[in-house]
């Protein structure tokens, strides 16, 4: 990376040259490869661009810098940041460049469009797969237990119980990064649909709460684990990073998890990765459906002009050209199929992902809420780690996120709140 800028840096002399900035997906190992990766081979292609990469937290923290960044005009030339509804607060049509015309535009598919659009534009491109959210789990652990993928909820905590009794660590969970406690909750929503194909909507018209049912079961299921001991002792203070180690070693048999993160699997446990599957969320109707999430997105601000534009146009353009798709592929590590035509999943992707695909072929998806609603509360995280950790109940903690999300859909001024 360093020969790679430097060598730019030596054309900076030259008529014509243009530095920008890219702002990584986050600040683990696998979007910190990626953003470097990317740079490299984009200044290899464009030796009069140089591209200086920049690493960022995940969870609130990175949204709040996202935020802070784009309203105060000083956000990087292009950044890499989530689709849906943490997309739609960002006030695409006031702080980000329309990329509606772009040429690799018309390679997309329609979800993803929908992901990265208002009624004036799209502004985003995708970059990495999609993913499921659910229970990757270790299918060793499973086999030396006799134990079968469970359908409810029910069957999830007997899996658990005999894990357990048998010492190994039934449930992981990792609130040392705070966004990862959101797994109950978040990858329960497809099940959620299946029930009330209608809830979405009504909860962005103040009609559906999470504090009753159907909604209210990833509450109580956060606080269930908790209250029978079924969690890692450290879970105060336990990573991703690390809890996916656990997993994948089988000191830990489950983890409530987006399979997009397999891709640190690749990196830390390299020769472990096709021992982790996957099953959507356990339903207490014992017809689970697995919930999906689309592509991130890749994204330019208003605040990148001129030269700079046009730079950040390019090396949006080039992450899902021939070579971009290449490099998400050995980099990313694909959780789950492309949102454009122009990449394809390799033969050689994780066993998890043809788990997934199960799911797909008996159209037993449905997407999660954050693509159906624009409202989501940005202290989910931080509510259910006071449900995991006992503090809060389960129905207290809902009430805390309607509120939560009662003071977000006022802020994007949507009606009936």
């Amino acid at each position: 990376m360093l020969a790679a800028t430097l060598a730019a840096c030596g054309s900076a002399s030259g008529s014509g040259s243009t530095t920008i900035s890219l702002l990584a997906g986050g600040n683990d190992p696998v979007n910190t490869k990626f953003a470097n990766d990317l740079a490299t081979a984009f200044q290899k292609e464009n030796p009069s661009i140089t591209v200086k990469v920049e690493t960022r937290p995940g969870g609130t923290d990175g949204d709040n810098l996202i935020k802070t960044r784009l309203s105060t005009g000083e956000m990087n030339d292009v950044f890499l940041y989530n689709s849906g509804s943490l997309f739609q607060a960002l006030h695409p049509d006031s702080q980000l460049q329309p990329l509606t015309d772009e040429p690799w535009a018309k390679d997309l598919t329609d979800d993803f469009k929908k992901t990265v659009s208002t009624d004036k534009g799209l502004y985003g491109a995708p970059w990495g797969t999609t993913f499921d959210g659910g229970i990757m789990y270790n299918k060793k652990v499973y086999a030396k237990l006799g134990l079968s993928v469970p359908k409810t909820w029910d069957e999830f905590i007997s899996n658990s119980e005999k894990i357990k009794a048998a010492g190994i660590t039934p449930v992981i969970q990792s609130y040392g990064d705070t966004w990862t406690s959101q797994l109950f909750v978040l990858a329960d929503f497809a099940n959620i649909s299946a029930q009330n194909p209608n809830w979405a909507s009504d909860y962005t018209n103040n009609k559906a709460k999470y504090s009753n049912p159907p909604a209210l079961a990833g509450f109580t299921h956060t606080r269930e684990i908790f209250d029978k001991g079924l969690m890692n002792k450290d879970y105060a203070s336990l990573t991703n990073v690390n809890a996916l180690k656990m997993l994948a070693t089988g000191k830990g048999a489950q983890y409530p998890m987006i399979t997009s993160v397999i891709g640190n699997v690749v990196q830390s446990n390299p020769d472990q990765v096709n021992d982790i599957g996957y099953f959507a969320m356990p339903a207490d109707s014992g017809d689970p459906h697995a919930t999906v999430w689309a592509a991130f997105g890749a994204y330019i601000p208003k605040s990148t002009t001129d030269d700079k534009l046009a730079a950040a146009k390019k090396l949006v353009a080039f992450i899902n050209s021939a070579k971009g798709c290449d490099i998400q592929n050995s980099v990313g590590t694909p959780a789950g199929p492309f949102a454009t035509s122009a990449c394809k999943v390799p033969d050689s992707a994780p066993a998890l992902v043809k788990d997934e695909l199960k799911y797909q072929d008996a159209k037993k998806t449905g997407l999660a809420l954050e693509f159906l609603s624009p409202i989501k509360g940005p202290n989910l995280e931080k509510i259910l780690i006071q449900v995991g950790s006992g503090i809060s109940t389960d129905k207290e903690g809902a009430a805390l996120y309607d509120q939560d999300v009662k003071a977000q859909a006022q802020q994007l001024g949507i009606k009936g709140w």
